[in-house]
């Protein structure tokens, strides 16, 4: 509440000309302290809770009973709180004013009756669209902050990922070069079998032929010929592969539905963008059982897997081994990320799925990761188990329900 300069009043009111005040009010008025304990309580909050005057120091009780327990917290950091509550068979509007001074705490509550069905309606409809709208923006900012975790981790892999690309565009460049000097070869020769065509003796240009053919090594050629062009379409497919699952991962789900997929090519396309982040010191193992199709946001599981592969990639300090093993349970499947890395101590245990928690160093890593992992696979209905000994490694095991509740 605003604070009243007191010297713009000459004298204050007593609790009787306050009391009387009260009465005058046309909405229910309870004036109480940060115990609970009334001091004022008008006729009409007294006609609203059903009790008589004797009966008005409970009043503070009851509205305690009825409060949200997030209602005095608010009134205490912004001053107000305004909600509904159910008294009886009715909705009731609140308006919660605090004011502290001197160490000393007031709460005024305002009541407004709901009368009608159509007011109730009304009341309802309205408090459905403000819950509505804050959970509409709520969402928003989730979906953006998911986004903006997963753009993150592609910036922090764009390194490895340029050398995955690059890597093959190499030897491809380098093949076209060959390429190159072996058509010009084999023109030369073709041009020496048009020559011997239109001579009058063909034959006496045989050992003209045979000679460029040995100089210009066409044994060689042509066994060499099919392996060149093996390689650069592997080259080729590599980048497709790689760009494709650049693409697939960093696609906004904003506008994605739930469809049935198979978790494995989801595994394998991630492992595909982050493995240059691993391969110089991790040795990877898949136990891949059979699955069935599961129902999912396809993109959101990906950034879990991403999460969790680089993370057990962190917890290895020199080399070591990631295995990662899938399975069916009953109407449910697991996925499942081993490493022999560092572990994580009991203490860390209880805060790894903490937003903005993490152990790395600053400027290394935005502690979302895991908490987004935990909000993801929540989102699916599913769990993510963890087990963890210092010094021998971690377990993440998220499990998942093969068809999503309806």
């Amino acid at each position: 509440m605003t604070q009243i300069d007191s010297s713009i009043l000459t004298s204050t009111p007593s609790s009787a000309t306050l009391r009387a005040l009260g009465e005058r009010v046309q909405q229910g008025m309870l004036i109480f302290n940060g115990k609970f304990e009334v001091s004022v309580a008008n006729g009409l909050v007294r006609e609203l809770f059903g009790v008589d005057a004797a009966g008005s120091l409970g009043l503070g009780h009851q509205l305690e009973a009825l409060l949200p327990p997030f209602a005095l917290s608010q009134a205490r950091e912004t001053g107000s709180w305004i909600g509904s509550l159910p008294v009886g068979e009715r909705l009731i509007t609140l308006h919660l004013h605090q004011h502290s001074s001197a160490g000393e705490e007031a709460f005024l509550a305002l009541f407004q009756h709901v009368n009608g069905p159509e007011d109730y309606e009304r009341e309802l409809q309205q408090r459905h669209a403000e819950l509505r709208q804050a959970y509409l923006r709520l969402n928003g900012t989730q979906e953006k902050l998911l986004q903006s975790e997963k753009m993150a981790s592609i910036g922090q892999l764009a390194a490895g990922v340029a050398h995955e690309i690059n890597n093959p565009i190499g030897y491809v460049h380098s093949n076209l070069g060959s390429l190159q000097e072996y058509l010009r070869s084999l023109f030369t020769v073709i041009e020496a079998y048009e020559r011997a065509l239109r001579a009058p003796d063909p034959k006496a240009l045989i050992p003209e032929i045979d000679d460029i053919r040995d100089r210009l090594d066409i044994d060689f050629i042509s066994r060499d010929l099919p392996q060149l062009m093996a390689e650069s379409r592997e080259g080729i497919e590599r980048v497709t592969r790689i760009v494709r699952d650049l693409k697939d991962f960093s696609y906004s789900g904003r506008d994605e539905s739930w469809k049935l997929v198979d978790l494995h090519a989801g595994l394998e396309s991630t492992i595909n963008i982050i493995w240059n982040e691993l391969k110089y010191k991790v040795t990877l193992e898949r136990r891949y059982g059979e699955l069935p199709m599961i129902e999912c946001l396809p993109s959101e599981l990906n950034q879990v897997y991403m999460n969790l592969l680089l993370n057990a990639g962190h917890a290895i300090a020199d080399r070591g081994n990631i295995v990662v093993s899938t399975g069916v349970s009953g109407d449910e499947v697991w996925v499942e990320f081993k490493d022999n890395g560092s572990g994580i101590s009991p203490e860390l245990r209880q805060r790894i799925f903490d937003p903005f928690f993490t152990t790395k160093p600053v400027g290394s890593g935005t502690g979302l990761g895991l908490s987004i992992s935990y909000g993801i696979i929540n989102k699916h209905h599913g769990r993510i188990d963890l087990e963890s000994t210092v010094g021998e490694g971690s377990c993440f095991r998220i499990v998942l329900p093969t068809r999503q509740p309806k």
